[in-house]
């Protein structure tokens, strides 16, 4: 498997801590059948920084201590991005980096309970510069659980969007594993990522996501994900469906 958002990189961001973080975090996703892991770290929540040079700098580190221990991952530089007006400017001065630097695909995460009002505007700069924005997260941000309508129109307008392997598995509460469900159901998800920052916590969960997809939705919709995270590391187009919206009622559990 590949995992397109992880926190993997040591001493950079809240995730992995130490370099020996980094290799039990790496171990725990072999295990777990995963052999790509691209890293991205914070960069502009608030908190971290972490620009496009750093970031590939630490990935050689990294691969280069990974072959060393024998662990039989590969780590491609990635960056998770919280959603800022100068995100463009910065791409174009080489602080934003793409999923693998293929300058096709960019993480984007909302705040957590909002979604800021230039949103849309921001989104359609990105793809005018041949950019596919990627929305991480969406099942764990509550103004998009209380109106779904808001993502639908992000989706149907392009952008992609990457539900993390634990809200279906159940580690956020039933009200994101729901919500998650509808997304897959409503087409309104296209990857699924462990954004793992631990080993425990906050672990990877992706191979029990992915049983739990092929029992739910079949092995189709599993290859699905799984074939547009290796698409979306070699920048090639991603499978789509058209989006549905979400039945407020459907949602809600009422009928």
């Amino acid at each position: 498997m590949i995992d397109l958002h992880c926190h993997i990189l040591p001493g950079i961001d809240d995730g992995a801590q130490t370099m020996e973080d980094s290799l039990s975090m790496a171990r725990q996703a072999v295990s777990e059948g995963i052999h790509t892991i691209v890293a991205t770290p914070h960069h502009q929540n608030g908190k971290y920084i972490n620009e496009k040079a750093q970031i590939v700098k630490k990935v050689e580190i990294l691969n280069k201590e990974l072959q060393i221990q024998q662990i039989p991952l590969v780590i491609l530089p990635g960056q998770e991005s919280r959603i800022y007006g100068e995100m463009v400017e910065e791409y174009h001065s080489n602080k934003i980096l793409t999923l693998n630097n293929t300058n096709k695909y960019l993480f984007i995460e909302f705040p957590s309970s909002q979604v800021p009002r230039f949103t849309e505007r921001l989104l359609f700069d990105i793809q005018s510069e041949g950019l596919t924005p990627i929305i991480v997260h969406p099942e764990r941000n509550s103004r998009l659980i209380e109106d779904p309508d808001i993502l639908y129109n992000l989706v149907n307008k392009g952008a992609l969007t990457q539900v993390t392997a634990a809200s279906l598995t159940g580690r956020f509460g039933k009200k994101v594993k729901k919500f998650s469900q509808n997304l897959i159901e409503a087409n309104l998800t296209h990857v699924i990522a462990s954004d793992a920052h631990n080993t425990s916590g906050r672990r990877f969960c992706m191979a029990e996501a992915a049983d739990m997809i092929e029992k739910e939705y079949g092995i189709d919709m599993l290859y699905l994900f799984q074939d547009n995270a290796d698409s979306i590391i070699k920048g090639n187009a991603c499978y789509r469906e058209s989006p549905e919206k979400i039945k407020k009622k459907k949602f809600l559990g009422i009928f």
